[in-house]
């Protein structure tokens, strides 16, 4: 590929952004050169997308003074370096402000070298080319609805009210996308028309409608007011940016005369014009404001919603004329007195040792920074996971900690206790609680009775099971106690009873283990029972072990 040309082309430009009549900010970033211009459309809420579009328009921005040699291949491979430097800045900086995670950035950008433009595209921002009045659009979209119309699912009609027409599936920024640009290069013709727009404008105006625009009003500035003008009144509901070049024919190369202009920044990032006048080494200047249809009903309400509660004297005065600010790279500010700004969004600047300052991602001392940057960010974030890590650990080992001290707490609590209840058979004293925990018993046996739990009443057994709590270990053996002088009242009166039974000659008949029916004569009937006797009830009540519960309910401590 040539590197030179036979005529010298040089290349004028001019931008206009405006916010529109629903956004509460402008996303839009746009850069109009005299040897680049560009167009960034940012998403990613009202932080997100003016940081990531001035992000990209940095890290474009040194190309405009960064091509004295003339090779279209180099600018290629810079257009290309410096997309990626973009995307890197806006991930690490999304990193870093969790606010502005999952910002982003389309990007269309178009060089002048040697004769030959050099577009660089991402996204769904597009770019047109008005070549002998006939309109080509020169980027095809990466967006969903232009997946559907290439694979013949919808028309190009259809996709302009499609629900997903807003979705992008390549963009630079803090997503898991190919964030690489498609590149293209092409030979200049003198008069050729670029415009550069966002989605806000090429996505109400028709083809044909900017086609008629750009053959009809020459005046650059013009042209791009009435595009953005009639995008807003079409009923653009998003930002709205145009980036307008042509290329112009200087027959005299050497001619003192020569087109020159002072770069203009539009939208998000001309809040930034020092950090972008600091990468060029010279002036830039803020886009003219959008004057056509500013003090509109709509756009009065507009304005309204938006906060921005302009008085009529300064939309009138806004009418008039755009207003413009110009900056200084920071040689000239810092003899001015003016603070220095070296605020490059993400791409480090060097000081050179010839006393300029760099922020050319391309630059060697440059790239070293970004790599001795990213170094740092690196053994910053491995410190910061080895001592999350190291806090998790320590986390765990102070929880294990509880709990094991936690359970020897409740262990050393649970042997202050006693109770008693069943052992092999008998009656027994068990120090502890009648309880376990995760299969850890927290009681053992420490005294064995005589007292056979079989001769005890069943109410007697039932309370044994659950255990009759205590507070010391005396006061289970005076428990213990009690309950034998109660097995010895209780036997007493069962043998008294029995023997007074005996007396009255119905011993036969008293025996709670005989069958009801032995007793009986064998010409009686079976069908008269034994128990209808007096003196068998009364035997039967105590077989039974209807004892006075007041004594052993005493027992129970609860």
């Amino acid at each position: 590929m040539p590197n030179t040309a036979k005529q010298t082309l040089f290349l004028y430009s001019t931008t206009v952004s405006d916010v529109g009549t629903v956004r509460s900010n402008n996303q839009d970033s746009s850069f109009a050169g005299e040897r680049l211009i560009a167009m960034c459309d940012g998403m990613g809420g009202h932080a997100g997308g003016d940081t990531a579009s001035t992000i990209a328009i940095r890290s474009l921005a040194h190309i405009e003074q960064d091509d004295e040699q003339g090779s279209v291949q180099t600018v290629a491979n810079m257009m290309e370096t410096s997309v990626m430097a973009a995307h890197d800045a806006i991930v690490g900086k999304a990193k870093r402000e969790r606010k502005l995670a999952g910002m982003g950035t389309t990007v269309v950008a178009v060089a002048l070298v040697s004769g030959y433009w050099v577009l660089a595209h991402i996204g769904d921002s597009r770019a047109y080319l008005l070549r002998d009045g006939k309109l080509s659009r020169m980027t095809t979209d990466h967006s969903y609805v232009q997946h559907l119309i290439d694979t013949g699912r919808i028309t190009a009609a259809e996709a302009r009210n499609h629900p997903q027409r807003n979705v992008v599936m390549r963009v630079l920024g803090d997503f898991d996308i190919d964030p690489h640009p498609d590149i293209a290069i092409c030979q200049a013709h003198p008069a050729d028309r670029w415009l550069l727009c966002s989605d806000g404008l090429c996505g109400v105006l028709e083809d044909s409608t900017i086609e008629e625009m750009l053959s009809t009003v020459s005046d650059q500035e013009e042209c791009a007011q009435r595009l953005v003008s009639m995008a807003l009144k079409a009923g653009s509901t998003d930002n709205v940016t145009a980036v307008i070049g042509d290329a112009t024919l200087a027959l005299d190369a050497d001619a003192f005369d020569l087109p020159h202009q002072t770069p203009l920044v539009g939208g998000a990032a001309s809040a930034s014009l020092e950090a972008i006048a600091d990468i060029m080494h010279k002036p830039v200047a803020s886009a003219p404001v959008l004057r056509a249809g500013k003090n509109s009903p709509a756009q009065r309400a507009a304005a309204l919603i938006q906060g921005v509660g302009r008085s009529t004297r300064d939309a009138e005065q806004q009418d008039r004329g755009p207003q413009s600010r110009v900056a200084q790279p920071s040689q000239v500010r810092e003899e001015n007195g003016e603070i220095p700004n070296t605020d490059t969004g993400e791409i480090p600047v060097v000081k050179k040792r010839d006393g300029r300052v760099s922020a050319d991602p391309n630059d060697p001392e440059v790239a070293k920074a970004i790599q001795r940057e990213q170094a740092q960010q690196n053994r910053v974030h491995r410190k910061r996971r080895h001592l999350s890590r190291l806090g998790v650990i320590a986390a765990l080992i102070i929880a294990i900690a509880a709990i094991v001290g936690g359970g020897f707490a409740g262990y050393r609590w649970s042997q202050t206790k006693y109770y008693i209840g069943e052992h092999n058979g008998v009656v027994s004293i068990y120090q502890g609680v009648p309880t376990n925990v995760f299969g850890v018993e927290l009681f053992h046996a420490v005294q064995d009775t005589d007292i056979k739990v079989s001769s005890l009443p069943q109410s007697w057994r039932d309370q044994l099971a659950q255990g009759i709590t205590v507070d010391s270990l005396d006061e289970a053996r005076s428990h213990v106690k009690l309950i034998e002088q109660e097995m010895k009242s209780f036997k007493a009166t069962e043998k008294a009873n029995n023997k007074g039974t005996d007396d009255t000659g119905n011993g036969n008949k008293a025996s709670p283990s005989a069958n009801p029916s032995a007793s009986q004569p064998a010409s009686q009937p079976a069908s008269q029972p034994a128990s209808t006797s007096p003196s068998a009830s009364s035997v039967r009540a105590p077989a039974s072990f209807q004892l006075p519960m007041p004594r052993i309910t005493g027992v129970v401590i609860g």
